[in-house]
């Protein structure tokens, strides 16, 4: 028939999987494809468009004989697993996004003669975590106490993401790829990831994580960026991986939220997880952590109580719904720093429009309208 396309059927099985997809599954359910597949007919040209946009892959790739070599570009620490070197789909594009976004900003920092930032690499995996905690407290002006002044842990959370970028450091707040909400990132699999460099650190926090759980998440990630280790972690039921570099940035971001003294003074006088938490400013889960790690719980209790957290926050957010202002949550996706570089280089004539566009993943009249919003 005309217009029909040979493809190789192991491309078509390739990008099914890729895609995130059970094989048998999908192809049960998709009898046209399955003949894709079984050499019983070919597909057109629209078809295999159609087929490319559902499983998320350039339409050429569908033309090649063997899949291309996707190499992870950093480190992905799994709990209890160590160093993995595969992560889903949608986690594995939201790193080459930040990538992507990062390499520009350094290039842009480059031509206008920014000077690197001096406590990227300070420290080394065989540095003291005190030590650590200290010089990032230095860095960003804050003291042990300082999260107790803030009323709540979204508070907390708006004032470190500020003292944090306003250090060069860009923090980013996602849950799906890029703007694609039908393309979710899950907790489960990535907390979090973290692209060290000199001049432009990236940091990416998962959004659909509780708020002051994302804290333990951000200071964790500042370690990384003061050892110089670029990483991606899932912190399962909040533990690290067994690898000396996770092993010491948990304790960095332990110690930073949660100081040994102070909260064995609270621990004495209240023994309560949740009022210690509302003291300090962090989950609930970070404070079960806390104990767990100085002999004060049991694994068991502490795995019970996690559980049983877990499952009231789903319920919680079962019943609220979904929903939400679309530009109060593009200015977390993107990061008004990042987005304030891309404004002045367009302006001065040093980025088109249709580039600005790409890097924020905002388009058209939806980027006019963003900056006429923020800025």
């Amino acid at each position: 028939m005309k217009n029909e396309l040979n493809i190789n059927a192991d491309m078509i099985t390739w990008a099914i999987s890729r895609a995130g997809h059970d094989l048998h599954e999908f192809l049960s359910t998709s009898p046209r494809i399955n003949d894709w597949v079984e050499n019983k007919s070919k597909p057109t040209v629209k078809q295999l468009e159609k087929f490319s946009h559902k499983v998320h892959i350039p339409f050429g790739y569908l033309f090649l004989q063997n899949p291309p070599e996707e190499k992870l570009p950093i480190p992905f620490f799994r709990t209890g697993n160590g160093n993995g070197t595969m992560v889903s789909l949608n986690v594995y594009e939201t790193i080459l996004l930040m990538q992507r976004r990062q390499e520009w900003l350094k290039n842009y920092f480059q031509e206008n003669e920014i000077e690197t930032l001096d406590f990227v690499g300070k420290f080394n995996v065989n540095s003291n975590s005190k030590d650590i905690v200290n010089d990032i407290r230095k860095v960003l002006d804050l003291d042990e106490n300082w999260a107790r002044r803030h009323q709540t842990w979204e508070k907390a959370l708006e004032f470190l993401t500020e003292k944090i970028e306003d250090k060069g450091i860009i923090l980013t707040f996602n849950s799906v790829v890029e703007n694609n909400t039908s393309r979710p990132i899950t907790v489960d699999e990535c907390r979090g990831f973290v692209l060290v460099d000199e001049l432009s650190p990236f940091m990416f926090i998962n959004a659909a994580d509780g708020k002051a759980a994302q804290m333990f998440t951000i200071v964790h990630e500042l370690a990384h960026i003061w050892t110089g280790q670029s990483a991606g972690f899932d912190f399962r039921q909040l533990q690290p991986a067994d690898e000396p570099i996770e092993l010491l940035c948990d304790k960095v971001a332990a110690e930073f939220l949660v100081p040994k003294e102070s909260f064995i003074a609270e621990w004495i006088e209240l023994r309560d997880i949740k009022k210690i938490a509302r003291i300090f400013k962090v989950s609930p889960i970070v404070i079960a952590r806390r104990t767990l790690d100085l002999g004060m719980i049991s694994k068991v209790d502490f795995f019970t109580f996690y559980n049983n957290y877990i499952d009231q926050l789903r319920i919680k957010k079962e019943t609220q719904g979904s929903g939400g202002d679309f530009y109060a949550t593009a200015k977390k996706r993107v990061s008004l720093t990042f987005a304030s570089h891309v404004n002045n280089a367009v302006k001065t004539n040093k980025l088109l429009y249709r580039d600005a566009n790409k890097l924020t993943g905002l388009k058209g009249d939806t980027y006019q309208k963003f900056l006429t919003k923020f800025f």
